[in-house]
């Protein structure tokens, strides 16, 4: 399972004959064993965070291989106007590749001087479909011990909790703390701590202002910064006329969903994980216009997943965590939008049939292989 290449590396080489990639993702999620996997990789190799290689690349003094791959640049100032360069001025057949663990999308703001030049790829953890899990018992295991590779693998619950622990101190000590000039770490790590229980349902940052005693804009920041980080992604609520949806209020999940302490908001969050791997896979390699919400409206009608594109919805997913019946905010959905796939998976039950109206009922496992 270890030796299997990741879902993305065919398309990485692919890219790399076209243009520069970019390859981001959260920590240690396997961004640069994917990047070590190409022919040439290792002896092209370049970290921002290894004093040697940094004062290797301030003084341009790079590489012979026909690979370059520069890590974490992104934290170096003009790390834009090096690579704009660096690609300007490159020999025939020189590729060159980087990764990093905060959203270099975000990084495309205030003009942006490598326009045209790159193609972006966003790395996941582990899913369903790409471990070819196919028991209860496989889901079980990835659902208690998230999908990043080092606690998966090590196969040890005890072990994936200790790993959980110390990334998300790294996280909020070293990451958080470089990218943003930070004081009050102590009620960022309780932000952090505190997040987990809120999964599945829509994030209140006024209720989060007043449990921490913090101002309304302070929390939002620092959840932007999150995300930033690939430590949460947030969906917002899909509407459509004649529809009386919420607008506002967005629902918040986490890459690393073993922090979820309830087991069927863990599952939620899993799905919802499998399905944004999906979407951005779709996003970067395939062109498509796609995004993931979610659907409540004014009538407390709820559907957890709505897959959209171009407007329109083309994926209607609500999770529950054993067999019961369809849920009436599905049934609604797929009653106005007839032409969107509609299913209803189940963490733990084992019916599977197809309504009148045309929904799947079905255990997870069969919905997510279709996913990638």
């Amino acid at each position: 399972m270890s030796t299997r290449p990741r879902y993305l590396a065919a398309q990485l080489r692919q890219d790399l004959v076209r243009k520069m990639v970019f390859v981001a993702g959260p920590r240690q999620v396997g961004k640069t064993t994917l990047a070590l996997g190409l022919p040439g990789a290792p002896a092209g190799y370049l970290s921002w965070d290894v004093v040697e290689h940094r004062e290797r690349i301030l003084k341009r003094e790079l590489p012979t291989s026909s690979l370059w791959i520069f890590d974490e640049i992104h934290k170096y100032r003009s790390w834009r106007n090096l690579l704009k360069g660096l690609y300007d001025g490159r020999r025939p057949g020189q590729r060159i590749l980087i990764t990093g663990s905060a959203r270099l999308d975000f990084y495309r703001f205030g003009g942006d001087s490598l326009q045209g030049r790159y193609h972006m790829l966003r790395l996941h953890p582990f899913s369903a479909k790409e471990l070819a899990i196919r028991t209860s018992s496989g889901l079980a295991d990835l659902l208690k011990l998230g999908g990043f590779p080092e606690p998966f693998l090590g196969g040890s619950e005890v072990e994936a909790r200790r790993w959980s622990r110390e990334y998300r101190n790294r996280l909020v000590r070293e990451d958080v703390a470089g990218l943003e000039r930070i004081q009050d770490l102590g009620n960022l790590e309780l932000l952090a701590l505190r997040l987990p229980e809120l999964v599945g349902s829509p994030l209140s940052i006024n209720a989060l202002r007043e449990d921490l005693q913090i101002s309304h804009k302070t929390v939002g920041g620092w959840l932007h910064v999150l995300e930033r980080l690939y430590a949460i992604f947030r969906l917002s609520p899909f509407g459509a006329p004649r529809i009386r949806a919420v607008k506002k209020e967005q629902k918040h999940y986490h890459f690393d969903w073993s922090l979820v302490p309830s087991e069927p908001a863990r599952f939620e969050n899993l799905v919802a994980s499998h399905l944004l791997k999906w979407v951005h896979f779709e996003q970067d390699g395939r062109g498509r216009d796609l995004e993931l919400r979610y659907f409540r409206d004014t009538d407390g009608r709820e559907v957890d997943f709505v897959v959209v594109e171009g407007r329109r919805p083309l994926l209607l997913v609500e999770c529950k965590w054993g067999d019961s019946n369809v849920d009436r905010g599905l049934r609604y959905l797929k009653a106005r939008f007839p032409d969107a796939e509609a299913w209803q998976v189940s963490a733990t039950g084992g019916k599977d049939y197809v309504t009148p109206e045309g929904i799947r009922v079905c255990p997870a496992l069969v919905f997510l292989d279709k996913l990638i």
